[in-house]
């Protein structure tokens, strides 16, 4: 979590889980960023266009890298463990991105 500090890059966490269920989860994990808790199956997961299940009330992994401009460059939606965005590839990401956006200011100025 320290190099997205340092990136100033937030990140935020999504649960469908009740909040006794959510700190635990936290816990486990060590989380040290905001997760909210208490999702709804369907209404938040079609607002994002998350797959959901109704037999299990779950919203499956959905990852999203969203630009100082509030524009998402990134999406990637799962429905296993496989394919997900990790750390180090979001931070790659970021760093290419600020590279890219800081070129073309350059170019434009």
């Amino acid at each position: 979590m320290e190099q997205f500090k340092q990136e100033n890059v937030d990140v935020i966490a999504l649960s469908v889980d009740l909040l006794d269920k959510a700190k635990e989860m936290v816990q486990r994990v060590n989380a040290t960023f905001p997760v909210a808790y208490g999702l709804q199956v369907p209404q938040d997961a079609e607002k994002v266009g998350a797959y959901w299940e109704e037999r299990r009330k779950i919203i499956h992994a959905t990852n999203f890298i969203i630009d100082s401009d509030r524009k998402v460059t990134q999406a990637c939606y799962s429905t296993g463990p496989i394919g997900r965005i990790v750390a180090e590839d979001a931070l790659r990401s970021i760093a290419t991105a600020k590279k890219r956006k800081t070129a073309s200011v350059r170019a434009a100025g």
